[in-house]
């Protein structure tokens, strides 16, 4: 059976647990400037100010100029992938095609990315075989962190990837790092890079960190399908 909570009660819920939280720090949320934290207007007794504490979880809710960036990017799409598996430099990429579909949720607080597409795939036997890729990412932009925040699932593993990330207007680029397992002990810095060419095409880039030396693995390109 399906249960909601209101807003409101895990809000009272949160500033009746944090009283104990706020007596070992002083420092106030990060992105909210020009106003004093609730610990630094916590009563004679140590307790926090909880209608200053209030104001500042609802201003941090807010949505910004940052949220758009992703949103713009909601609709379905074609895509193209291209991957550089074998260690030879200038050995061709394996190619496949897919389909994606973007959505926003939460009044458009966070963006849904779900991936599905074919491609051939070595097995256990050293063989390619065609396989059905199928994947699911969630994007946002943290108020407190200042920082764009994404995981990813697919079904190529049982992992969750975590990855933080920033913007630059000028090339309307996004850039995010993370970090991967993929096989026990093996960890792998990645660097993912999303260019926002126009409203109807984007550019996904992973690179991997190998032994200090980056390397390019992969390379999505997005044609919107239809009018947004």
């Amino acid at each position: 059976m399906k249960i909601s909570i209101p807003l409101s009660t895990i809000l009272l819920a949160t500033l009746i647990a944090i009283p104990s939280f706020a007596q070992t720090t002083s420092t106030s949320p990060a992105g909210v400037s020009g106003r004093t934290s609730a610990t630094q207007s916590a009563a004679t007794d140590g307790q926090p100010n909880q209608q200053e504490m209030m104001k500042q979880m609802m201003e941090l809710s807010k949505l910004n100029e940052n949220h758009k960036l992703l949103t713009d990017l909601d609709g379905n799409w074609n895509y193209t992938i291209k991957f550089w598996m074998n260690p030879d430099p200038n050995a061709k990429p394996q190619e496949s095609k897919g389909t994606a579909v973007r959505k926003s949720m939460m009044d458009g607080r966070f963006s849904t990315l779900d991936v599905t597409g074919k491609m051939e795939m070595p097995g256990p036997d050293g063989k390619k075989k065609e396989m059905t890729f199928k994947g699911h990412g969630i994007d946002g932009y943290d108020n407190v962190k200042k920082k764009f925040v994404g995981s990813w699932v697919d079904n190529m593993g049982t992992g969750i990837m975590f990855s933080e990330g920033t913007y630059d207007p000028a090339t309307k680029t996004f850039t995010y790092t993370s970090e991967v397992e993929a096989i026990p002990g093996m960890k792998q810095q990645i660097r993912e890079v999303i260019k926002v060419t126009d409203k109807d095409h984007h550019i996904f880039e992973w690179y991997e960190n190998r032994g200090g030396q980056e390397v390019k693995t992969m390379e999505i390109n997005y044609t919107r399908a239809g009018k947004k």
